[in-house]
This record gives C-alpha cells, structure tokens and sequence, in this order.
C-alpha cells in the first residue's frame, strides 16, 4: 500500500496558519457571544425581580422561591441559586438601561459583574473598570488585584483629569508620562534639543503631571 505523500506544497504553512486563526476567532466570537446573551439574561431576570417587588410589593422571600422553582426545572444548570439571583437583582438595579448592559456591561463575564458589583461603588469608577477590562482583556484574579489596589485613584482619575482640563494632543501626552514617565522625559528632552518651540507645550504637560504624581521638573532645559 502506497503511503500518502505529506510533503508540504508550496503556501501551505501560511495557509495553515490562517485557518488556525480563524478557528481561534471563532471560538473566541462564539464564546463572546453566548456570554453576552447569559449577562443579558440574568439582567432580565434581576429587571424581573426589581419590578415585582417595587410595583406588586414582593418580598425577598421570592428569590428563596424562585431559585426552587428553576433549579427543579433546570436541575443541572448552575447559576440559579439564591445568592446569584441576587446578585441579578443589584445588577438590574445597578445598570437600569439595557442598551448599555447589551452594548458596554454584557462584553465582560459575569463573574467579573459581581466582582464590580461587590468592590465598586461609584458609577464612574465601575465604568472605568468595564471599560480597561474590555480593553486589556483582564482575567477576573487580574481585575480583582487592580481594584483591591485602587489602580482607578492612581490611574484613571489622572486620566479623566487631563482629558478635562488639558487640550489634545497635550493631554494624551500627559497619559503617555504617567504610563511610561522615563521613556516619555527622553522624547521631550530629545524634541527640546531639536527646537526649544516644544518647551511650552511640555511645560504645561508636566505641570500637570507634576501636581499628581510629584515627578521632578525638568525645567533646566527649558
């Protein structure tokens, strides 16, 4: 019996490659997607909760209830008990628009939802989280240390803070300094020997910079 020959032809490795990546992102959509649409449903379900209990004067005693009830219906489906529920119900109470729970909050896991529900209390500041974890693709142990470390108070507050008060591209350059201040004092003092019109600018930019994070001065080039 003649072996097959597995010699590789011409383009194959690349090809290869591409639908490796298309697997992968795939996966990646699918997994996406499913947990937008389970966020979203225990959001309903805590709108549910919230409502009846306001308009019809229900008490607590139903989440007891309800939880019976889906776990004999569901039996093995997880994330029915009592505790999630309410958690359900602060997350509807928390996040009341659903345009903005399909759009920004359903884009992390839910676990991720209760960490922020349970540690974070201002709106802005639950947003900002949200927001850097969508972006860096933090890992719930990631986002739990970033909040227990009040990265927002170091961070995210200066950012907001230059956004308001500094003009762009100043502001985005005052960010810069504060993600990377060594590498970023390299490029003004490389663009100040190349034309001193650039002191101004960075005089402004560290100035404010100066006032958070009680970096030095470096004004002797100026």
């Amino acid at each position: 019996m003649t072996k097959p020959n597995l010699s590789q032809p011409a383009g194959y490795e690349d090809w290869l490659q591409q639908i490796k990546y298309h697997i992968r992102h795939s996966q990646t959509a699918a997994t996406l997607a499913v947990n937008r649409e389970l966020v979203l449903l225990y959001w309903q379900i805590g709108r549910g909760i919230l409502q009846r209990q306001q308009q019809h004067g229900w008490g607590a005693k139903v989440i007891d209830r309800l939880a019976a009830d889906l776990h004999r219906e569901f039996p093995d489906l997880k994330g029915f008990s009592s505790r999630n529920l309410k958690y359900m119900r602060a997350f509807a109470e928390t996040y009341p628009e659903e345009q903005f729970v399909q759009q920004v909050v359903a884009q992390i896991p839910w676990g991720h939802n209760v960490r922020i529900l349970d540690s974070v209390k201002n709106s802005v500041e639950r947003q900002w989280y949200i927001d850097q974890t969508i972006q860096h693709g933090w890992s719930r142990n990631v986002l739990v240390h970033q909040i227990a470390s009040g990265l927002f108070h170091r961070q995210g507050k200066a950012q907001t803070n230059f956004d308001r008060t500094l003009p762009e591209p100043q502001s985005a350059l005052a960010q810069q300094v504060l993600k990377d201040p060594t590498h970023t004092i390299k490029i003004a003092l490389y663009s100040l020997e190349r034309n001193k019109d650039y002191c101004e600018q960075w005089r402004i930019i560290y100035s404010a910079v100066y006032t958070l994070t009680n970096a030095k001065e470096f004004w002797s080039r100026c």
